[in-house]
């Protein structure tokens, strides 16, 4: 099939990547031309592991392009993905979403008669619904398809996804998207989970709550087993038995950052206060809450680690990432432990092995070493 995807980031590039890879012709668009540039030349703009490899051997044999002209995308491709970002606006908990209505709005006016337009980005609920509008009065139709992909297992959750969900009006759509993924769901038992637009819409932000209470429910257990002489990992260990727990996301740390689970519990709060049920997700008000005390937790343990003091001592903070085998820093717990153990007199020394340059930018005052190996003279050392 020939398929556009509108916008090139974590999400978009990797999107188009492994459409690719399965099979069709594929258009990536962007507004930035320089990234544009980038992608054209192989070189991935971020770190993703196997990413790399896949763009190149894509691009190699012809199947994927990148241009600028999203009118060029629109006369291209039979199916279009948008893959745009939707961060936390300025200032509220609400999502922003100039860029998506940006990038519909284009399409809309441009789209051919016929084809299939797939909403990826993560929206608050009743977005696709607005969205549909423009989109069927171009003739088109409108199908949404969150997406799932960890960082750093960005093309294997692409190319082998745990479960792909369609929302659809109608049953519009439905033969286009199966005909897209059909080298991945032969391939391989996996679901397809066929609903509306708001229940695909409400999966994602659904998903990413329950993740972040796991992250944060365990990290309140630490507070408990601090003050009471209890072992956090031991009590992990024994509740994971528990087949309706499970093992995963109930390691105990800093919490969790990024570009996906503090913004979108944001969203979600500011959504359902907008459609009046704010009671019902009073509990993400506190998952939030936890999950942010984490970070002066660790300022105060490093703290006592040295003497009650961090002021006049050298501190190392190994990885400042969100993640490990990511360069994403946006709402880094690490980074952020980092500058407060700075504004306390302590000499801060940061490294990481993907997200040195990111880091850099957001955090020029930081210094910043290309070795985790200590210097012999250092006195102290506190590591995150």
């Amino acid at each position: 099939m020939l398929v556009s995807v509108i916008g090139t980031g974590y999400l978009g590039a990797t999107h188009a990547a492994a459409m690719a890879e399965i099979g069709h012709q594929v258009l990536g668009v962007d507004v930035d031309e320089t990234k544009v540039a980038r992608l054209n030349r192989g070189d991935v703009p971020f770190f993703e592991p196997e990413l790399p490899e896949l763009l190149r051997r894509q691009i190699d044999r012809g199947a994927l392009r990148f241009t600028t002209d999203i009118a060029e995308a629109a006369e291209f491709a039979d199916v279009h993905f948008v893959c745009v970002g939707t961060p936390q606006r300025q200032g509220e908990f609400a999502a922003d979403l100039r860029y998506v209505d940006e990038a519909f709005a284009a399409l809309a006016g441009l789209v051919r008669p016929g084809a299939t337009v797939v909403g990826k980005s993560t929206v608050p609920v009743g977005t696709a619904a607005r969205l549909a509008t423009a989109i069927e009065a171009a003739g088109a139709t409108l199908v949404w398809n969150p997406e799932f992909l960890r960082e750093g297992f960005a093309v294997k959750d692409t190319l082998r996804p745990d479960r792909i969900v369609l929302g659809l009006k109608d049953g519009a759509g439905r033969s286009a998207m199966d005909e897209v993924y059909a080298p991945i769901t032969t391939a391989a038992d996996i679901p397809v989970v066929i609903t509306d637009y708001a229940t695909a819409e409400l999966v994602k932000v659904a998903a990413n709550s329950f993740l972040a209470t796991k992250i944060s429910f365990i990290n309140a257990m630490a507070e408990v087993c601090e003050v009471t002489g209890a072992d956090v990992t031991a009590l992990a260990e024994a509740i994971d038995h528990d087949a309706r727990i499970g093992h995963r996301f109930l390691h105990a740390g800093l919490g969790f950052g990024g570009g996906c689970l503090p913004k979108d519990i944001r969203a979600f709060m500011a959504r359902a206060g907008e459609l009046g049920v704010d009671q019902a997700l009073t509990f993400l008000k506190h998952v939030d809450a936890i999950n942010l005390r984490r970070r002066a937790r660790m300022v105060d343990l490093a703290r006592e680690l040295c003497d009650g003091s961090l002021a006049g001592h050298r501190v190392a903070v190994l990885g400042v990432a969100f993640k490990p085998n990511s360069d994403d820093i946006r709402d880094s717990p690490a980074l952020d432990v980092a500058a407060t153990v700075q504004r306390e007199g302590a000499a801060v020394r940061v490294y990481d092995p993907q997200a040195m340059a990111n880091a850099r930018i957001l955090s020029p005052s930081l210094a910043y070493e290309d070795t985790a190996r200590p210097p012999a003279a250092t006195r102290t050392w506190c590591c995150t």
